[in-house]
């Protein structure tokens, strides 16, 4: 019987234009650790069901690519179930359509983001309206669910996130009149307008509030997202036998007891919050 089952696993430490200032280390290993999650408890077959896309691979074509293609083969009735894990920096960008109160979307940076002028050039970032327009598409009986270990903003920066050990998972604007026209404007942060069609079908795990940063550490002698290790750690923990909202909680109390100021996020409707994960 053919699976109904297809995921992307991102993961990006490495960027084509960037300095190695900007580089991180944790992300590759998240989108390991989620291809064998979902193939150890959510019923996904490594080689037929999941896609993985890790430093030059994980170019914005190639990411929108696999993207564009699952939610198509939803739409044909091919998939009930898709999966998208994304582990790496997040950005802002001005809004071009209007949509944002203060004017800036939140993005993605694939392994080719570059600069254009004093911001990230739209044809290698992916906004929070591009993920929108794609998802919206979905049919009803679809079910999708997104991990995001990055955060889109910088302003909830402290001293912890800038330890050697720890990373923050924010990449500002390539300059000063960038930056500085974001933070004048205070932006929010990550929000869920990638997921405003309907919540029912829709899940999004964030692994920081709007106004935090998730951090890529050195935790248990190598390199991961906070977020992803710690959710693949009580998964691993629980077998897949606890609801959504009885794991993010144990996360939670897992990055606190380990010095972590982030709170990941579970976007979501009551019942599917109630539901094992899976």
């Amino acid at each position: 019987m053919a699976s109904t089952r297809k995921a992307l696993c991102v993961g990006i430490n490495k960027f084509k234009n960037l300095p190695a200032r900007n580089y991180l280390q944790g992300c590759v290993n998240d989108a390991n650790d989620m291809e064998a999650l979902l193939s150890k408890y959510l019923g996904f077959s490594p080689k037929t069901d999941i896609v993985k896309l890790t430093d030059s691979q994980a170019t914005k074509a190639e990411i929108m690519k696999n993207l564009t293609e699952m939610v198509n083969g939803a739409k044909a009735g091919k998939y009930s179930y898709l999966v998208f894990s994304y582990s790496s920096h997040g950005t802002q960008v001005p809004d071009t359509n209007g949509d944002e109160a203060d004017k800036y979307d939140e993005a993605l940076c694939p392994y080719d983001i570059a600069a254009k002028g004093i911001n990230w050039d739209p044809k290698y970032i992916i906004t929070d309206d591009e993920l929108n327009s794609l998802f919206s598409q979905l049919p009803q009986n679809v079910l999708l669910e997104a991990y995001f270990d990055t955060c889109h903003s910088g302003t909830g920066l402290k001293a912890a996130d800038l330890l050697i050990d720890r990373i923050p998972k924010y990449l500002p604007p390539p300059t000063y009149k960038g930056l500085k026209d974001i933070l004048d404007s205070t932006p929010k942060g990550l929000r869920s307008s990638a997921y405003e069609k309907d919540l029912r079908n829709h899940i999004l795990w964030a692994a920081c509030k709007d106004n935090e940063t998730s951090s890529d550490a050195q935790i248990g002698g190598s390199w991961h997202g906070a977020f992803t290790y710690y959710f693949v750690k009580e998964m691993n923990a629980c077998q897949n036998k606890l609801s959504r909202a009885e794991v993010l909680n144990k996360v939670k109390a897992d990055l606190k007891k380990n010095g972590f100021a982030q709170n990941p996020q579970l976007e979501a409707n009551a019942t599917v919050r109630k539901i094992s994960v899976q």
